[in-house]
């Protein structure tokens, strides 16, 4: 039997981030998901809104048909 895998190629945060320090996050999403590392990504809240920064994911777990992403925002894109 298969494992379902995701492959994703941004951040999709739906709001649901959670700082661990000034430029740290961590985000919970339901399924396994893969995402690239030490490379920059898009951060965006929804899937077709608009990019809010861009960040460098540092680690990926998977564990209970989770993934836990820690990334560092390397660049915020402001509205001003």
């Amino acid at each position: 039997m298969g494992m379902p895998l995701e492959l994703n190629t941004m951040i999709v945060t739906k709001g649901r981030e959670k700082r661990m320090e000034e430029n740290v996050f961590t985000l919970q999403k339901d399924g396994y998901r893969l995402y690239p590392l030490d490379l920059p990504v898009e951060v965006r809240k929804t899937k077709e809104g608009e990019v809010s920064g861009r960040a460098v994911i540092n680690k990926v777990e998977w564990e209970n048909s989770k993934t836990i992403l820690t990334y560092q925002l390397i660049k915020l894109n402001s509205t001003n």
